[in-house]
């Protein structure tokens, strides 16, 4: 890959997750502050995010990896999506905002997909190039948050004007990458469901990994859903920005995961990534913006740990656990399984849990934190002893 590519590549990478970045993580606090919705609409207005990589790869698998080519199916999205994030920033209504808000996560979400695809097939060696171009994705994501915390606006409706102006300058920048023509092969439905990675129940440690990522996605949900509202509400100030640390935090650790991997296992990874999950949870509980704003810091810095251990840890076991025949299924089936399904259920529990404890006052919703992270808490620690005592060594692969 030539250095012009690994650059457009890379600015794509920037600008895609830049994006997503500059609406997805304060949009709770908008939602409360701007439009007064309550915890229940906050979650189904995340859920929306799932619904949509639920359906996505029905998308990208029949219809974009047939007709066109990525880069201008990408182009299209973004730009449709630039009008859709301009007109969201503008109503008033929750009713209004949430069908937005679908209409622009389903529109989203295949991006994700194509902007891989369009990395993929520029590359001779993915494994080694795919990773330092991926990386300035984290850089967007990280420039939105500092750009967004420091500028002020978390409450306003600018953040979606931010996102609109990215995605159509990606929009437009799209149809200047490289050339991506449509896969010339007949794709089937089982491809896109991933069934064919059906095969990998037939171990038992397996569905129990499988159904414990279902699970953890639910406390993961709060995360997304409430944590910006949460740090606004306890006096810390440029809390969109200093979330950016969660990413520094996910980059570094991804840097030693291959070493990490090697000497503990995928268990212990795993285990250690949901142990992360309880003493995130708790720190927040527990901490606040005088004497206890360490344990918030404490919390944020985490999301390495949380992410890495966990997710990273289990897509790479999946990976293995696959072989070479289904391991593309056995990816789209546990992206769908995490993102899709667990996510959309953790979306709408987490907003009927902080819903629960909530008082409504004239100036709005006043929120016992406290005893909201201690729910995600307390189901982490359920699924982490049950991981603990039933997944067995014996039952891996050779890794």
């Amino acid at each position: 890959m030539s250095l012009s590519v690994r650059l457009r590549l890379s600015v794509l990478m920037l600008l895609e997750y830049f994006t997503w970045g500059a609406w997805y993580v304060t949009m709770g606090t908008y939602l409360i502050t701007a439009l007064k919705a309550d915890a229940v609409q906050v979650g189904a207005a995340y859920a929306n995010l799932s619904i949509a990589a639920i359906i996505s790869p029905f998308f990208v698998g029949l219809i974009a990896d047939r007709f066109f080519a990525a880069q201008k199916v990408l182009g299209v999205l973004h730009l449709a999506g630039a009008v859709i994030l301009y007109l969201t920033g503008g109503v008033q209504d929750f009713g209004s905002f949430w069908w937005l808000i679908l209409l622009y996560t389903l529109l989203y979400m295949p991006t994700m997909s194509l902007a891989n695809a369009i990395s993929f097939r520029q590359m001779t060696d993915a494994g080694r190039e795919f990773p330092s171009v991926r990386v300035f994705g984290t850089v967007g994501w990280i420039v939105a948050g500092l750009l967004i915390g420091f500028a002020g606006v978390e409450t306003t409706a600018v953040t979606f004007h931010i996102a609109a102006a990215s995605s159509l300058l990606l929009g437009i920048y799209s149809f200047f990458l490289p050339n991506t023509p449509p896969v010339k092969k007949k794709v089937q439905l089982s491809d896109v469901l991933g069934l064919d990675a059906l095969v990998l129940f037939k171990s038992r440690a397996y569905w129990l990994f499988f159904i414990t990522a279902i699970a953890v996605c639910i406390p993961l949900a709060f995360y997304y859903s409430f944590t910006n509202a949460f740090l606004n509400d306890s006096g810390m100030t440029n809390a969109a920005g200093k979330m950016t640390l969660g990413q520094v935090s996910e980059f570094l650790f991804l840097l030693l995961m291959p070493l990490l991997f090697v000497r503990m296992g995928v268990k212990r990874m795993l285990v250690l990534g949901m142990a992360c999950w309880i003493l995130r949870y708790v720190l927040f509980a527990y901490g606040d913006s005088g004497a206890g704003s360490w344990m918030l810091y404490g919390g944020i810095v985490l999301h390495g740990m949380c992410y890495d251990f966990f997710f990273v840890t289990g897509q790479i076991y999946t990976d293995r656990k696959a072989g070479e025949a289904v391991k593309n299924a056995a990816q789209g089936l546990i992206t769908l399984a995490t993102y899709g399904i667990g996510m959309l259920v953790g979306s709408y529990v987490s907003g009927f849990v902080a819903r629960r404890f909530s008082d409504v006052s004239a100036a709005g919703p006043v929120y016992d934190w406290q005893a909201i992270w201690l729910v995600p808490a307390g189901i982490t620690g359920v699924f982490l002893l049950l991981f603990v005592f039933l997944f067995r060594e014996d039952d891996q692969q050779k890794i």
